[in-house]
């Protein structure tokens, strides 16, 4: 297996935001391309990644959750999405940087698997409904930041985690502050 570099914004454009090409025959190309996305996914530290993030422009994507086993879709699409939610997403894509977007409660998306037999996949507000939305969208051409009601809703890496530092901080010194009140009203 070989772990394929992640194509990024704005160099790698011209292979993301291209709508990807159905695969007609699944072969041990296909399947050799499976194995790598996969091997690149983890290496990246994702939970998703969608074959034109690898530069091949072809509709198959893989999904490997945190103790799930990893599995592909070959020409997936959404076929039922219901509801809506906020959420915070990125993308391998798109490094150091997150986005609150808008993003279905329900999906319900079909494809093939890697031996070519047809499959469901049915997701509800969680993080498997999110990545089916969010892979499909690759093959579409389409990243979470098309998404974005706002560039206000776009926020660097760094200046979430200091924000989350702040607010952890304020947290402890709540904590630290209610007991020693709690210690002063026992004394």
């Amino acid at each position: 297996m070989t772990i394929l570099p992640v194509r990024v914004l704005p160099a790698d454009a011209t292979v993301l935001r291209r709508k990807a090409n159905r695969v007609s025959r699944i072969d041990r190309s296909i399947q050799m391309l499976i194995d790598d996305m996969i091997e690149s996914m983890y290496e990246a530290e994702g939970v998703g990644i969608a074959a034109p993030q690898v530069g091949v422009s072809l509709r198959v994507i893989v999904i490997g959750l945190p103790e799930e086993e990893p599995f592909a879709l070959i020409n997936p699409e959404i076929i039922k999405q219901f509801g809506e939610r906020r959420i915070l997403e990125g993308c391998l894509s798109v490094p150091g940087f997150r986005g609150e977007i808008q993003r279905s409660v329900k999906v319900l998306a079909k494809g093939l698997d890697r031996e070519g037999k047809e499959i469901r996949v049915k997701a509800e507000d969680d993080l498997l409904a999110q990545a089916l939305e969010h892979e499909i969208d690759h093959i579409n051409g389409t990243i979470y930041i098309d998404h974005l009601e706002s560039k206000d809703d776009l926020y660097a890496l760094e200046d979430l985690e200091r924000a989350e530092a702040e607010a952890d901080r304020e947290d402890a010194g709540d904590e630290v502050g209610g007991a020693a009140a709690a210690q002063e009203s026992v004394d």
